[in-house]
């Protein structure tokens, strides 16, 4: 399997209070820049919106991998959180820490055996020309 990070990827964090929260990312990665999307179910009782999404910014270098994520629209509780973890050698699972101020957690991320070719393609289109 290719170490590129570009893939849908299945994903847990653990937050304090809440438990566990399964999401889907969509990662794609170009010259060490990482970009995508988010999107998990909203697990605060008062939340609106059944399911958050959120845009993905960060960076690899090696097997060490750093992101922020947006929520798209804020609020609710929700806006940036700052993800950092590490790359397996087979480049199938990102293992590491996210951090809001005062709070962090940890959080896995495998890669998924569906492959979404069409919407990779798509995201690396608006990705930003380096």
């Amino acid at each position: 399997m290719s170490d590129d990070l570009s893939g849908v990827w299945d994903g847990t964090y653990i937050q304090p209070g809440t438990g566990m929260v399964t999401f889907t990312a969509t990662l794609v990665e170009a010259g060490g820049a990482l970009g995508g999307s988010v999107s998990e179910p909203c697990t605060n009782p008062h939340c609106p919106l059944s399911t958050h999404h959120a845009s993905i910014a960060g960076h690899r270098s090696g097997s060490a991998v750093s992101f922020v994520k947006r929520y798209e629209p804020p609020g609710y509780g929700f806006d940036t959180v700052h993800y950092e973890g590490v790359v397996n050698a087979e480049a199938t699972e990102i293992d590491g820490r996210w951090r809001l101020p005062g709070n962090s957690g940890s959080f896995l991320m495998i890669r998924s055996a569906k492959r979404a070719q069409a919407l990779i393609t798509e995201q690396r289109a608006k990705m930003p020309a380096r």
